[in-house]
């Protein structure tokens, strides 16, 4: 029996602060070996790791803003990793019906599944929106897109947020499979009573950490 096609998306705030709860650095995750690790569990192959992270204001440190930019340029070295980030900010109700309307064009959807479509994602962008989320409006644009254009089988979401549960869902209606993976501190007891889910363990991040020291 043929694999599915995954691709990984990692809210990189989220395991970030959620992962040294578990005493392990985030600096030290190998996260194409975690990408990996996280499609094994869910029998799946990847074909694509996306992670997304906010831009630290360099007023807040030069240190941490060149530190944080080399971090991110190592990522985009990996196989099959893409990048993305932006500066946190809250988003504009112009920009976000500007942005849904250009998604929605670009599916090609039959009425009836467009106009679904359109409803679910306005309710989702405006309460991200508002709530200054602009990270997670990328993320679950980009999931549902990846999903009904037929990139991929599964989106597995490396996040313990329930803000993406109506995305998830929404996924799963068009035929996909949504599953997450998080560590255990900050996961969302709602996600995981209502999606697949599987613990990042202590021991599995353990054995993605990096090797080299740079």
């Amino acid at each position: 029996m043929s694999m599915h096609r995954a691709i990984v998306f990692i809210d990189g705030s989220n395991f970030y602060h959620n992962v040294k709860l578990e005493g392990i650095i985030p600096g030290q995750v190998d996260f194409l070996k975690l990408s990996e690790l996280v499609c094994q569990k869910f029998n799946a192959f990847r074909t694509k790791t996306i992670y997304y992270s906010s831009i630290p204001d360099i007023s807040v440190g030069q240190e941490a803003y060149y530190g944080h930019m080399k971090f991110l340029s190592k990522l985009k070295a990996l196989p099959n990793f893409e990048v993305k980030s932006r500066k946190l900010q809250k988003i504009s109700n112009r920009e976000s019906v500007i942005e849904q309307q250009k998604l929605v064009t670009s599916l090609n959807l039959c009425e009836q599944c467009k106009i679904k479509f359109d409803d679910h994602l306005t309710t989702f962008v405006k309460r991200l929106s508002f709530r200054e989320k602009g990270i997670d409006v990328s993320i679950a644009v980009d999931m549902l897109e990846k999903a009904i254009k037929n990139e991929c089988d599964y989106c597995i979401l490396i996040s313990g947020d329930a803000d993406f549960i109506p995305v998830m869902n929404l996924i799963k209606e068009n035929g996909k499979m949504a599953y997450s993976a998080s560590v255990k501190s900050g996961y969302s007891s709602e996600m995981r009573r209502t999606q697949k889910f599987i613990y990042l363990k202590y021991d599995m991040l353990l054995s993605c950490l990096r090797t080299d020291n740079s």
